[in-house]
């Protein structure tokens, strides 16, 4: 395997940004994005991850100890925050790498792992992959931003609106 994961660094960020940037993905506050997910890292709330592809950095992951929104919030089910695989790397096993790695440090403090994944259609792989790897919805429904939807009100389709998941570890 062509595959390395290790913990993110601060130059990663940059690499990071104008990536997703050339994605053709916003720049509004992505690279502040990857910093804080350094801090986060540094201060011991998360541990981030970085796949390479032949020494190029080809996707990310962010494992937090606990989850400080969401249906799991403030309990001790480690959880997956903000996953990507870099669209030129895709379909080579990387995101699965990453997925394994980060499964195996929440398996070391919990039998559980927990996420939320977005609803409309750019989420579609990550939404299959869950399913693969035996994710299954809390029952909570779907959430936007830091609280359940409620039935029969308008909300806006963006990253904030999600269903969360989890596995047995």
């Amino acid at each position: 395997m062509n595959i390395t994961i290790r913990r993110m660094t601060e130059p990663d960020a940059p690499i990071i940004t104008a990536e997703e940037i050339a994605q053709g993905w916003g720049a509004e506050g992505r690279l502040e994005k990857y910093h804080t997910r350094l801090t986060d890292m540094r201060e011991g709330r998360c541990i981030s991850l970085v796949a390479e592809w032949n020494g190029a950095v080809a996707g990310y992951i962010n494992l937090y100890h606990k989850p400080l929104s969401g249906p799991f919030a403030g309990q001790a089910i480690p959880e997956i925050v903000d996953f990507g695989v870099l669209e030129k790397f895709r379909c080579r096993g990387i995101g699965s790498a990453l997925m394994d790695e980060a499964e195996r440090i929440a398996a070391e403090t919990s039998n559980r792992v927990c996420l939320g994944v977005g609803l409309y259609c750019s989420y579609g792989s990550a939404q299959r992959m869950y399913a693969r790897r035996g994710y299954i919805p809390d029952g909570s429904g779907i959430w936007y931003g830091d609280k359940p939807v409620d039935p029969y009100e308008n909300y806006c389709v963006d990253d904030d609106l999600v269903l969360y998941l989890s596995k047995n570890l």
